[in-house]
């Protein structure tokens, strides 16, 4: 009697699902001697099955390239991942992603074991090949790692209670990854001299006095860029000024909109709709930022070092009164909870300067389709939905400047429950299987 590997697949397809459910040209090659194939029909746009010692070969005879390539139960049947590695990045756009699935090392003698006992299918002879070991010979292909991660303990359906053991035993094991899938999200980097064009998004609410001085600091660019101005219901005259600002700044191209809702996710989300650029920036309008520093955020892009820039102002020293006492214990408390979630360490999620690729767009509304709470700032759902779909994410240091008028628009108590709720999805949703 065998074990059926149907649920194990399922769970595997799932998890697939993840990345090529943001992509838009994606290819699958996998073993063709891996079990249920039927499961991946739909993953994909293109499936390949390969003999063993033939994936050099198949990924040469590719005849255009792809954003997401994935590589399942391949890698430890090739003697020659460098060349394999090689191949692959020139079947890759600019941006594009390599998911390489292998079976976790730590798992080799129990799967022998089935094996001998005639519990489990033999397969072939595998190097079942440490991820580290994998990273170190993809940084020589000009590949960096951007996620690591495991996934199934108890593979075992069980009547329907498999399911549940093997969420509590991953979320049990989850520092030590346990599971006997690892996923691997590779992306290339390297520098290069593109220039793109910008829409720069500045949210407003309370701030007459900030808005004109912020966009007569504002850099120009060589390339097509754009401002967006999107304000919100204020108590000064916030409106009044947004309003006059394409008779004040006619040299430049301004869009002024109303958001259609309350809190600054919803001016962030109005203002990305309408946004006709390559890059989208976000800056706060109350001048906390130095509106200069854009230039060199959209360089990190630009250059291809990244696919997310982040702002941090917990680098340098802040200036007087720059940032509440309370909000600084919050902000800290935050990156904690994100470096759990996401498993990476960022030190500012907070910080508004934020500058990404409107083609990150389909994947935050992917990820925001899979929450049922919702980011009442919107700079979580941002790195989230970039972390979640393996992208590369760099921190960018800013001087944080004290208010020259107004105060925060942040309702520390209110937004941070919230937080905790949005938290707690998004670490299941990160850390544990569907």
């Amino acid at each position: 009697m065998k074990i059926s590997a149907k649920f194990f697949n399922k769970n595997h397809l799932n998890e697939l699902k993840r990345y090529t459910n943001v992509s838009n040209n994606s290819i699958h090659l996998i073993s063709n001697k891996s079990k249920n194939l039927e499961i991946y029909a739909s993953l994909t746009e293109q499936i390949k099955l390969i003999n063993e010692g033939d994936l050099v070969e198949t990924i040469d005879s590719l005849n255009e390239k792809f954003d997401l390539i994935i590589v399942t139960d391949l890698f430890e049947l090739t003697d020659d991942i460098y060349n394999v590695l090689k191949k692959i990045k020139f079947k890759l756009t600019s941006d594009g992603k390599l998911l390489v699935t292998s079976v976790n090392p730590k798992w080799n003698f129990i799967l022998r074991l089935f094996e001998n006992l005639n519990l489990k299918t033999k397969t072939a002879s595998r190097a079942y090949i440490h991820p580290k070991k994998i990273s170190n010979i993809a940084k020589s292909c000009n590949f960096e790692l951007n996620q690591y991660y495991s996934r199934q303990i108890f593979p075992f359906h069980l009547i329907g209670l498999g399911r549940l053991l093997n969420k509590v035993f991953e979320l049990v094991f989850l520092i030590i990854n346990l599971g006997i899938k690892n996923y691997m999200v590779f992306g290339v980097y390297k520098n290069e001299n593109n220039k793109l064009s910008k829409s720069i998004i500045i949210p407003a609410k309370n701030e007459e006095k900030n808005l004109i001085p912020l966009i007569k600091r504002i850099p120009s660019f060589n390339e097509e860029y754009e401002l967006i101005v999107v304000y919100g219901e204020s108590q000064d005259k916030t409106e009044e000024v947004a309003l006059n600002l394409e008779k004040t700044f006619p040299e430049l191209n301004i869009s002024v909109l109303k958001q259609s809702k309350n809190g600054k996710a919803n001016a962030v989300w109005d203002a990305v709709n309408i946004a006709n650029n390559e890059l989208l920036a976000i800056l706060d309008s109350d001048q906390s930022v130095d509106p200069e520093v854009l230039v060199e955020f959209f360089e990190i892009l630009e250059s291809g070092n990244a696919d997310f820039v982040n702002g941090t102002r917990l680098i340098y020293p802040m200036e007087d009164k720059a940032m509440r006492a309370l909000n600084t214990l919050g902000n800290k408390t935050f990156q904690f909870l994100i470096s759990l979630v996401i498993k990476q360490k960022l030190t500012d999620s907070l910080c508004g300067t934020k500058v990404f690729k409107k083609s990150n767009i389909k994947k935050i509304l992917n990820w925001q389709n899979t929450l049922s709470s919702k980011d009442p700032f919107g700079d979580f759902d941002l790195i989230f939905s970039a972390a979640y779909s393996g992208d590369r994410i760099l921190e960018y240091p800013v001087h944080y400047r004290a208010r020259v008028y107004g105060e925060t628009q942040i309702s520390r108590f209110r937004d941070g429950f919230k937080l905790i709720r949005y938290f707690i999805e998004s670490f299941y949703l990160f850390n544990i299987s569907k």
